[in-house]
């Protein structure tokens, strides 16, 4: 009978590769694809954590007016020195006002009820298509992301937005006003006050709908027909009650309703404090 051979010089029923310390030392140098995202997403949560704790201890002025401040110079700042949607918008208004203006021919009485709402329907229109590329030229070089994660306000950047659109359509209308005065016979200089107040209020609630449906459908598909479909049905109360209002201001006499103001004003600051409240959802993509 054979003897066996030592115990050191028997083979190995276990060889290194499958050892179980050997495994458990490869799994520590080597961690998971799981471990990997949980680490990620640990980084990610500690960086947003960072930025609302650098938002909290800052300031309000400097998390919120003067980050607002400096967007709506760089948006003025692009805007006038491209001219883009300033153009467009002109000369969308104009071919409105003056196709309307050759196309009925009503008397002085019937002028003045169809005039302000063929005014504010060509404001609307233009609104639509100037609102339109507010957040999609963001989108170029990823500048929204990097505005997200700096310490400042959500509603800064909105609020930024909505003051540009703002100056923008209030900058157009200065400039059709002369023309539409003209085209429809209608003494626009003897209301230029209380008129200058109609258009802000309801120019300042077209802007904060706009603009906040145009951070909405910026990230969808067909962004270019969701933002109108999106956008009539909530103006629509305010586009009456500011052509409402237009209206009394060529009666005679001249009157500007209260209730129709005071509408207004409680659209623009409902719409307001809702942008406000809600701001940081908005920007979500």
């Amino acid at each position: 009978m054979t003897p066996l051979p030592p115990a050191t010089d028997r083979p190995s029923t276990h060889s290194a590769a499958t050892h179980p310390a050997t495994l458990s030392v490869r799994e520590a140098a080597m961690p998971s694809a799981a471990t990997a995202e949980q680490v990620g997403a640990r980084a990610l949560s500690a960086s947003g954590i960072q930025v609302l704790r650098n938002r909290a201890r800052q300031p309000r002025t400097s998390t919120m007016f003067r980050p607002a401040a400096v967007l709506l110079a760089k948006e003025l700042r692009t805007e006038f020195r491209t001219r883009e949607l300033l153009a467009t918008t002109l000369v969308f208004v104009l071919m409105v006002l003056v196709l309307f203006s050759f196309t009925f021919d009503p008397t002085a009485a019937e002028t003045r009820r169809f005039a302000p709402g063929l005014l504010w329907l060509a404001l609307l229109f233009a609104g639509s298509l100037m609102l339109h590329p507010s957040f999609t030229r963001e989108q170029t070089n990823d500048t929204l992301a990097a505005l997200r994660l700096a310490p400042i306000e959500p509603f800064a950047i909105l609020a930024s937005k909505i003051a540009a659109n703002l100056c923008f359509l209030l900058f157009a209308e200065l400039l059709l006003l002369p023309i539409f005065s003209a085209l429809y016979n209608l003494p626009v200089l003897a209301v230029i006050g209380r008129l200058g107040l109609v258009l802000f209020l309801g120019t300042l609630g077209l802007a904060t709908i706009g603009t906040v449906f145009s951070a909405i459908s910026s990230q969808a598909r067909m962004r270019e027909l969701l933002l109108p479909l999106l956008l009539l049905p909530l103006m629509a109360p305010a586009l009456i009650a500011s052509a409402e209002a237009t209206v009394g201001l060529f009666e005679n006499p001249a009157s500007l309703s209260p209730v129709w103001t005071t509408f207004l004003a409680s659209f623009d600051i409902m719409f307001l404090t809702v942008t406000w409240l809600f701001g940081e959802y908005l920007l979500e993509e």
